[in-house]
């Protein structure tokens, strides 16, 4: 291969990673990361679940309802592998602190068409032995409320309705863990 051919290679490949990013990977095009949002930063307010369509294992879910419990957000969708492989600690921490003060609220924003199919979501839930509450933010109404932009995020909310720790992808469980079980400690 001459220099030429693998400076046109290289520049080409740039190209395409650069034109990808612009235009939106995995679907974030269809997510508006200008809308206008309550802060939703480590510290800030936990804004509200809205825009939901659907609410699996629970009666619709509203933040300031939640005052006084420690809640995990976990946003994720079925067809994400990396939400799969995180899925099993979030339901751990469910049952480990459910009936210490945490509420863990499941937020499925889809990143393909077929994930957007309530059937298919009630299919997963069973599937991973998910009985929290889950929230399906087809609209991605919630996600960009939160300004979220990762599939898994997790985002642990004090009882006094703050966002007081956020990690995306996996990993971190320990740390989670730890959060947790502090903010439950201190409000024994």
């Amino acid at each position: 291969m001459t220099k030429r051919f693998l400076a046109a290679t290289a520049s080409v490949f740039a190209l395409g990673l650069i034109g990808a990013a612009s235009l939106g990977i995995a679907g974030d095009a269809a997510r508006d990361t200008t809308a206008p949002f309550a802060v939703a930063a480590v510290q800030g307010a936990a804004p509200d679940f809205t825009g939901i369509g659907k609410w699996f294992n629970s009666a619709p879910l509203k933040v300031a309802d939640l005052r006084g419990k420690v809640v995990l957000v976990n946003f994720w969708t079925y067809g994400c592998v990396n939400c799969i492989n995180a899925l099993p600690h979030v339901v751990a921490l469910n049952e480990k602190y459910k009936d210490r003060g945490l509420v863990v609220v499941g937020v499925h924003t889809p990143e393909f068409p077929f994930e957007r199919s309530a059937a298919n979501v009630q299919s997963a839930l069973k599937r991973h032995g998910i009985t929290y509450p889950v929230a399906q933010d087809n609209d991605s109404k919630t996600w960009n409320a939160w300004r979220n932009q990762y599939w898994p995020a997790q985002y642990i909310i004090d009882q006094n309705g703050k966002i007081v720790f956020q990690h995306a992808g996996e990993g971190q469980y320990e740390q989670i863990d730890r959060t947790v079980a502090r903010l439950l400690n201190a409000n024994s």
